[in-house]
This record gives structure tokens, C-alpha cells and sequence, in this order.
């Protein structure tokens, strides 16, 4: 397995995993205020459902949703530079770079910091639009 492959691989991973603990963040606070919104949650714990979510768990829903307009794209992106063989260099560093800036992200998002998460996440839309380009630049040499 080559190297590129391997780090895209380990980057889906990584990403998978920091959905995950997204998940789990909302759960952690849900259950630790035993307050939930929906009725059938609520009556496991004798509680009435509560009218929203709680605030943490919002901005985690929020940070969720970003996740899933973002990573699908880096996951068919990713895919295709290195189905195309497009330039290895490249495509690790734009693959690294957007995982990263999507940890990043994440963790202001949750945090409330600005300019920091604005910051993150156009690093990882810019690693998108150089995904892209290699994409691009691979099928029109073809």
C-alpha cells in the first residue's frame, strides 16, 4: 500500500473518530444533566423532555453539522487524487492539512474562540479547493 494511500486512509479514520467524539460529547452532556428532547429519552430517566437541547449540546450539534457538509467532501476528493495518481506530495499535505484544520476547528467551535475557528475552517476549505485543483489538473492531462 502506498504511503498516500495510507495517510488518506488514516486521515478518514481520524476524522470518523472526532465525529464520534462529537457524538459522544452531545451524550456526555445530555446525560450528565439528564436532559433530553425527546419524550422516550426522558422517560428512561423518570424526567420530562426538555423544550431544546441544552447549550453545549447545541453547539456540538452545530460543529456536527459542519462536519457533514465537509468531510464527505474530502472523503470523494481524497478518493479520486489518488485513484487519478495525482502528485503524492501534494495530496498528503492537503490530506493532513484538512484533517487538521477540521481537529482545529472543531475544538474552537466547542470553545466559542474567534477568530480561530473562522481561521480553521478556511484552512480546510482551501485544502478542498487544492484537492480539487489536483483532481482538475489530473483529468484534463489524461
Amino acid at each position: 500500500m502506498s504511503i498516500v494511500l495510507s495517510t488518506y486512509a488514516l486521515c478518514v479514520v481520524a476524522l470518523f473518530l472526532k465525529m464520534l467524539a462529537i457524538s459522544c460529547y452531545q451524550g456526555y452532556f445530555r446525560l450528565r444533566f439528564t436532559a433530553f428532547i425527546n419524550p422516550e429519552d426522558a422517560a428512561v430517566f423518570n424526567r420530562s423532555a426538555q423544550a431544546a437541547e441544552r447549550p453545549e449540546v447545541s453547539r456540538a450539534m452545530r460543529a456536527w453539522r459542519n462536519d457533514l457538509e465537509n468531510i464527505p467532501m474530502f472523503i470523494a476528493l481524497g478518493g479520486l487524487t489518488i485513484a487519478l495518481d495525482a502528485p503524492g506530495v501534494m495530496t498528503l499535505w492537503l490530506c493532513g492539512g484538512f484533517t487538521a484544520a477540521r481537529y482545529v476547528h472543531t475544538a474552537t467551535y466547542l470553545a466559542s474562540l474567534q477568530p480561530w475557528r473562522t481561521v480553521s475552517y478556511t484552512l480546510g476549505v482551501l485544502c478542498l479547493v487544492g484537492l480539487a485543483a489536483l483532481v482538475t489538473v489530473q483529468v484534463v492531462m489524461d
